[in-house]
């Protein structure tokens, strides 16, 4: 089968194409012949091995996951003979990032606990977008925020992959959502519910007096203290991706900002898991959620997938078709 290798740390160019075997399911795995997979944030970090505290978890010299690409959408090829969940041309979806990666090649025998049937109403290509960037969103939301109808949230860099999902997540559980994004970025987030835009390359959203019950940051540096200026008196904070000072402030002054007030920082990872994959398969075949798809590519035209990645301008997901 073809195959992504990441042998070294490095830029795209370090990615190789290969033919690889076939793997062999085991007895609880599932072969799955993967049509389509997508570039997350975690896919650039198991590329550069930035930042340099991840490489405790990625390999400390080079990658410890040799073919990366986490999110998958496919079809059963064989099952191993302890699953019980899927049978043979089942279509499923999911994150394989708590089972070895693996999902840039033709097939994978991954755990059965990582995937979930994919919604009815996606293709393949559009459930690849899916699984990291929405339970991110998902678990950011209703786990770390635990937002109610009727509460006030803001979304900082509301145009990329998690950003697309954390608003229309946040309108599902009946939030009034504000979306942060460039002007290029107005017009996706209102067709997506934002109730209310604000467009960083005309104003600052720091400038307004108006609070927030919930402030997810997904992209942007800004400084801690300006946070803790929009958020309301038990107000919650929860950094999912962004400037990697913006990352530190939260760890170290966020932590202790938590401890001394009411207001709360949370930095947080997304965990792969079954039950999440399938509400977000609920969510999407019920029309409140739907995936934002930027760009696609091939298997082959991996390396200027990841360069396009790199600029952190994409509108949605970029997908590689496989």
């Amino acid at each position: 089968m073809k195959a992504i290798l990441s042998e070294k740390y490095g830029t795209p160019d370090t990615l190789k194409l290969s033919e690889i075997a076939i793997p062999t399911p085991q007895p609880d795995q599932v072969l799955v012949k993967i049509h389509a997979s997508s570039i997350n944030f975690g896919n650039l970090v198991l590329l550069t091995g930035k930042p340099l505290p991840a490489r405790f978890v990625f390999g400390l010299m080079k990658p410890k996951y040799p073919i990366p690409g986490g999110d998958m959408a496919g079809t059963v090829e064989a099952i191993g003979e302890k699953v019980t969940r899927f049978q043979v041309g089942d279509e499923v979806y999911g994150d394989l990032s708590s089972s070895g990666w693996s999902a840039f090649a033709e097939y994978v025998a991954v755990d059965e606990k990582s995937l979930a049937i994919k919604p009815r109403n996606l293709s393949f290509t559009e459930a690849a977008a899916v699984p990291m960037a929405g339970i991110t969103a998902l678990q950011a939301i209703r786990d770390k925020g635990m937002v109610r109808a009727g509460q006030e949230v803001l979304i900082h860099g509301a145009s990329g992959g998690v950003g697309t999902f954390a608003v229309q997540i946040a309108k599902a559980f009946g939030a009034e959502v504000t979306a942060v994004v460039s002007t290029r970025n107005v017009d996706i987030v209102k067709s997506l519910g934002a109730d209310h835009v604000i467009d960083y390359q005309k104003e600052d959203f720091g400038n307004y007096e108006h609070t927030y019950d919930v402030i997810i940051g997904v992209n942007g540096s800004q400084s801690i203290s300006t946070y803790k200026r929009k958020l309301k008196e038990n107000g919650k904070f929860i950094h999912v991706g962004g400037a990697e000072n913006q990352m530190y402030q939260t760890m170290m002054l966020g932590s202790w900002l938590s401890k001394i007030g009411k207001k709360k920082f949370i930095t947080f990872l997304q965990r792969a898991n079954q039950q999440d994959l399938m509400v977000m398969k609920e969510l999407i075949e019920e029309g409140q959620v739907k995936p934002v798809i930027d760009r696609t590519y091939f298997l082959s035209e991996i390396h200027e997938a990841f360069r396009y990645f790199e600029k952190g301008h994409s509108q949605g997901k970029v997908i590689i078709t496989i």
